[in-house]
């Protein structure tokens, strides 16, 4: 009985946030680094699934940059990368669509029916959703099928809405000449959240978030305004990885998305944790 009356407490001061966030939607990147086992990987998608019982509107955008690496290998083909971008010559470009589009987000969507949702796998090329323009990396150097998001054409995913179904979202665009683009993950999430004018861009990584001094979490960043990001780009707090993640961050809030958030997907539940307490998880990035 004591748990019982525990739980259902915990189900009362979950509901002004349930009540709050009901209606709105909020775009989820579930990233390469925080894919572990099946079971971790269904305590997300578990997280998910109950965000869309309760009214909210989940959309899920994934990367795969380590099962590209990895199947890359198996081919005998090169992973080479340029300032940090994947150099994905037609061949690669091949691969990343397998991975992406075939391999992971399938995967994905059968865990979410699996598990009681209703979920449509999507590439960023049906209906043109993301509409993408070739770049070159910041060195000048030509680096193949890599894009950046020029727009978003959100008519498939407000269409997804309408029926009640989760989009789980594979990173590519595709080009005015009619070419396949592999765009960041971290990018296309934040180009969509913005696009959808989202409540939050919610992305899980394998950290517990931005924190002061490196690998201490004690020093974790439980928020942080956009105009502080400069200089702690600056002192070397913000790097590597966590780079464009940040930019996304600052993208989607310019375009209006209400909070961004930076959680240790690797956490049991993270995202109700983040999402349905007072304290929440990991580091929100605000206006």
């Amino acid at each position: 009985m004591k748990e019982s009356i525990q739980k259902a407490q915990i189900l009362v001061e979950a509901f002004p946030y349930i009540k709050q966030w009901s209606g709105r939607t909020v775009v989820v990147k579930y990233g390469g680094s925080t894919r572990g086992g099946v079971e971790e990987l269904k305590n997300t998608l578990q997280d998910i699934v109950l965000m869309k019982f309760v009214g909210m509107r989940p959309v899920v955008v994934h990367g795969g940059g380590k099962d590209i690496t990895r199947a890359m290998e198996k081919l005998g083909l090169p992973s080479k990368f340029v300032d940090g971008l994947r150099v994905t010559d037609l061949p690669a470009m091949k691969v990343v669509e397998k991975v992406l589009g075939g391999k992971i987000n399938k995967q994905l969507v059968a865990l979410i029916h699996q598990l009681g949702g209703k979920a449509v796998g999507l590439s960023g090329k049906d209906a043109a959703m993301l509409q993408a323009s070739r770049i070159k990396s910041k060195s000048g150097k030509d680096i193949g099928f890599v894009g950046k998001v020029a727009k978003v054409n959100t008519a498939v995913l407000q269409s997804m809405d309408r029926e009640k179904f989760i989009p789980v979202i594979a990173p590519m665009g595709l080009g005015k000449d009619g070419h396949t683009y592999n765009v960041n993950a971290d990018e296309a999430a934040g180009a969509i959240a913005g696009a959808l004018k989202a409540e939050k861009l919610v992305f899980l990584t394998d950290v517990p978030g931005i924190c002061r001094k490196k690998d201490d979490p004690k020093t974790l960043l439980s928020t942080i305004r956009a105009r502080e990001v400069p200089k702690l780009l600056k002192n070397g707090v913000i790097s590597g990885g966590m780079i464009p993640k940040i930019e996304a961050c600052l993208h989607a809030l310019m375009s209006g998305v209400h909070k961004t958030h930076i959680i240790d997907g690797t956490l049991p539940h993270a995202l109700l944790l983040e999402i349905f307490t007072p304290q929440g998880v990991g580091t929100e990035i605000v206006p």
